[in-house]
């Protein structure tokens, strides 16, 4: 499953930073334009987590919250460089999860949305899981478990396994593969991909699963 994140951020350099460096681990990223409406643009995205600026134009983040709270119980992490004790009460009383002051670690923001994501959906019985043969693909850690083992995955190997077990039983095209995996680089070599599945075929024979993956010539790759 691909998590879709709402953006609610009226500062463009950080709004685009922040989908660039959340779009690269494999969220679907949407930003808030029109900041006098954003309930119905909530409501449009239907997303599984909102990111939501304090300070904004018309009303306030707190303002947004306790109306998004009026229709869903999505997960809703405030980010705000107000970030004195009064407001990170204020945050939680309006029905926020987590709040991150700015400035933030791209990466500990990442963290604390994927460790959200889990207790939000997982442990509430959805399924970030992907089955194939006994292997299982756990979506929210990165993690790929073969009987007694279970091994972390870089980000490309991951996001290759990902694509290539929602597509079980079809070849996906190396372009779809280097989409995924490069949307915002017009720049990668082709053999960058090969070298790329080399190394997660080499992950996946130390788990115990050789010719996991099949190439088809000059069409792309198959978990069949």
């Amino acid at each position: 499953m691909t998590y879709h994140i709402f953006l609610v951020e009226d500062d463009p350099v950080i709004a685009g930073a922040v989908q660039k460096h959340l779009e690269s681990w494999g969220y679907r990223v949407t930003c808030a334009t029109d900041f006098s409406n954003v309930t119905a643009q909530f409501a449009a995205a239907n997303p599984q987590l909102v990111l939501l600026d304090i300070m904004l134009p018309f009303f306030n983040g707190y303002h947004w919250c306790s109306q998004i709270r009026r229709v869903s119980k999505v997960p809703i992490i405030f980010l705000s460089s107000a970030a004195d004790n009064m407001n990170i009460v204020l945050a939680m009383n309006q029905g926020a999860d987590d709040f991150i002051a700015k400035p933030f670690d791209l990466n500990v923001l990442t963290a604390k949305v994927a460790a959200l994501l889990r207790r939000s959906y997982d442990f509430a019985g959805g399924t970030a899981l992907l089955e194939h043969k006994g292997a299982i693909l756990d979506t929210a850690s990165a993690t790929l478990t073969y009987g007694e083992k279970t091994v972390e995955l870089t980000k490309n190997e991951f996001k290759i396994l990902q694509l290539l077990l929602e597509q079980k039983g079809r070849v996906v095209p190396r372009d779809a593969i280097m989409e995924r995996l490069w949307a915002t680089d017009s720049f990668i070599d082709d053999n960058t991909l090969t070298v790329n599945v080399a190394r997660l075929r080499k992950t996946l024979e130390q788990l115990g699963l050789p010719g996991f993956i099949t190439t088809k010539k000059n069409l792309g790759y198959l978990i069949e």
